[in-house]
């Protein structure tokens, strides 16, 4: 991590923004959840999160406008949230814990750290081979998390921090009011994210 992060700096003179978007899922109770796919969340989730993060921060403190975005869900510790994948949850989780401690280290530096959530389901590999065929089809494109994302980080640092944003209140602060062109059916209802 902190070799590609030298390369990547090098390579464009600089970083200015972090987005921690890998993620490994698992949607299984806790009896049939190998340790084996644990570890690989808690790492993919957790740790890379942690590591990309400090990897970029020499760089981020140089930047004009510098962000770290954490695609992880808004922290409520209602047990609902955790029952049926307390290890996939642990994990995301881990990544929110992230966003909230950061954002509180980091802003004497600047550095804003939010987290960024689709408020429904997406259209990526994980939607489609974790769930059923319906659901993937009620799906938004991608792109919808793309453009918050970057209407995200075109804020002021020092003025949004700490925020656990859905990529909904992100665009519609931004003025977007038609969320169907995300649609992959525009004819079909979205179908909410379940940490939503």
């Amino acid at each position: 991590i902190e070799a590609a992060v030298q390369q990547a700096a090098a390579h464009f003179g600089g970083i200015d923004v972090c987005i921690n978007n890998a993620s490994a899922i698992s949607i299984t109770p806790t009896e049939k959840t190998d340790l084996k796919r644990f570890d690989l969340m808690f790492g993919v989730n957790v740790r890379a999160t942690f590591a990309c993060s400090k990897a970029c921060l020499p760089f981020l403190r140089q930047a004009e406008n510098p962000h770290i975005v954490n695609i992880a869900p808004p922290l409520n510790m209602d047990a609902k949230w955790f029952k049926d994948h307390v290890a996939y949850t642990y994990t995301k989780y881990g990544m929110s814990v992230c966003t909230l401690g950061m954002s509180a280290e980091f802003a004497a530096d600047g550095i804003a750290v939010n987290s960024l959530w689709p408020a429904t389901t997406i259209a990526t590999a994980a939607v489609k081979y974790n769930f059923p065929p319906a659901i993937y089809a009620r799906s938004r494109k991608p792109e919808i998390m793309a453009d918050a994302a970057y209407a995200l980080i075109t804020q002021s640092a020092r003025e949004t921090t700490g925020n656990f944003y859905t990529d909904e209140q992100v665009l519609a602060s931004q003025g977007v009011e038609d969320f169907s062109t995300y649609m992959l059916d525009p004819a079909q209802q979205p179908i909410p994210d379940f940490y939503v």
